[in-house]
């Protein structure tokens, strides 16, 4: 978390945004504002914004580096209360400009490559990573998996995440669930899996992308174990399990 909160710098990316199916938004001139260290968000200028599409209601806001305006967003026969807020001429950096709840936006763009549960941190890196570090998972005493080899995802504020090829996990001890996750940097989840251990079954300990962003598309159809909950083995050196916050902790905690 190394972008304190209040910072403002330009997004070098177009930023396009779609609701009820039709163009809401798209500006090459958008800022990225941080009102918590985790993640930005987007603020828009407001003429770039498809006209008469926001209403003032008559209220402000005290936010966290600032005051705004909320707006309602109606778009054909879409109403979406709340949807937005109008920064006000005493908000350094994006007075005038306008930032939206991600979830009043159906779908969002930078450049022409859709981005999921919020806008990418320029301070956050990504690799994914091909190993031949031998990778043991194991819990309650039972190995899940044990694979010769991984893909390392390592992330900016989350504990490294080891993906294995599906040939080396004990699919016996796995069952489907209908959970689907979103990642801004990985996208969205194809499968979910919960495991069953001779002392009991724990909820959704694994998943697996599909279809990746192409940044990580080495882990396209490998599966992942939630290091804080299973026991991770690295080249037979058991790893300690994760207990610092991590990004994910922070958003659950900090909703926008």
């Amino acid at each position: 978390m190394i972008v304190p909160v209040g910072h403002v710098e330009p997004v070098p990316r177009r930023i396009r945004g779609y609701a009820a199916n039709l163009p809401l938004l798209d500006t090459v001139r958008a800022r990225y504002v941080w009102l918590w260290p985790g993640y930005p968000q987007y603020c828009i200028p407001r003429e770039d914004v498809r006209d008469g599409v926001l209403l003032d209601e008559g209220r402000s806001m005290a936010l966290r580096i600032g005051r705004a305006r909320r707006l309602t967003l109606r778009l054909g026969s879409l109403t979406r209360p709340g949807a937005a807020w109008e920064w006000a001429d005493d908000t350094p950096g994006v007075a005038g400009f306008v930032s939206f709840r991600w979830e009043a936006v159906d779908a969002w763009f930078e450049e022409d490559e859709q981005v999921f549960v919020h806008p990418r941190s320029p301070y956050t890196r990504v690799d994914a990573l091909r190993s031949s570090r031998d990778v043991r998972v194991m819990l309650d005493g039972a190995v899940l998996a044990d694979a010769p080899s991984s893909v390392m995802v390592l992330e900016t504020g989350l504990p490294t995440r080891y993906y294995l090829d599906r040939v080396h996990i004990d699919w016996t001890r796995m069952q489907p669930t209908d959970t689907v996750t979103s990642c801004p940097y990985k996208g969205k989840t194809s499968a979910y899996w919960s495991v069953a251990t001779d002392a009991g079954t724990y909820p959704d300990l694994a998943w697996a992308y599909d279809f990746p962003t192409r940044q990580v598309t080495p882990i396209a159809g490998l599966v992942a174990f939630y290091n804080e909950q299973v026991d991770i083995h690295l080249d037979g050196h058991l790893l300690p399990r994760p207990t610092a916050v991590t990004r994910a902790t922070w958003e659950r905690d900090h909703p926008a």
